[in-house]
């Protein structure tokens, strides 16, 4: 079975995506196949799923498990991220993103340095939160 991609490659600023990104759980999953040119019967056959099932997720009746959304990712083309997660919702905010985005222009030594400290933050900052519980 042939399938093509019409949609660009995955990139959260371009406008394709940012509209995925709007979108619930059961739109994206729908966009995706539609992108992909799939009907449900045959993302159904790709996948393992059952036809029912995948009309199921579609409506928003049910959740997919994790082993279904991977199955569904690989044979849509897409992340699980993509296809679950709402813009925003995952990632670093605007200020840490241009921090991360400038470590990227680093020399190796000192990205090296900054991922050494940036991980000291996180360990302390955990630390700070297991003591808290305790």
């Amino acid at each position: 079975m042939s399938r093509t991609m019409i949609s660009p490659p995955y990139d959260p600023a371009h406008p394709y995506w940012r509209r995925i990104l709007l979108m619930s759980f059961p739109q994206r999953l729908a966009e995706a196949r539609h992108q992909c040119k799939l009907s449900q019967a045959q993302l159904s056959r790709a996948t393992g799923i059952n036809q029912s099932q995948i009309k199921r997720y579609e409506t928003g009746l049910t959740q997919p498990s994790l082993d279904a959304l991977r199955k569904l990712a690989m044979a849509l083309h897409i992340s699980i991220d993509a296809l679950v997660f709402e813009e925003g919702e995952r990632g670093p905010d605007d200020e840490l993103r241009l921090a991360f985005e400038a470590l990227a222009t680093f020399d190796p030594e000192d990205k090296a340095m900054a991922t050494r400290i940036i991980q000291g933050l996180i360990l302390q900052h955990q630390a700070k939160i297991w003591s808290k519980a305790s």
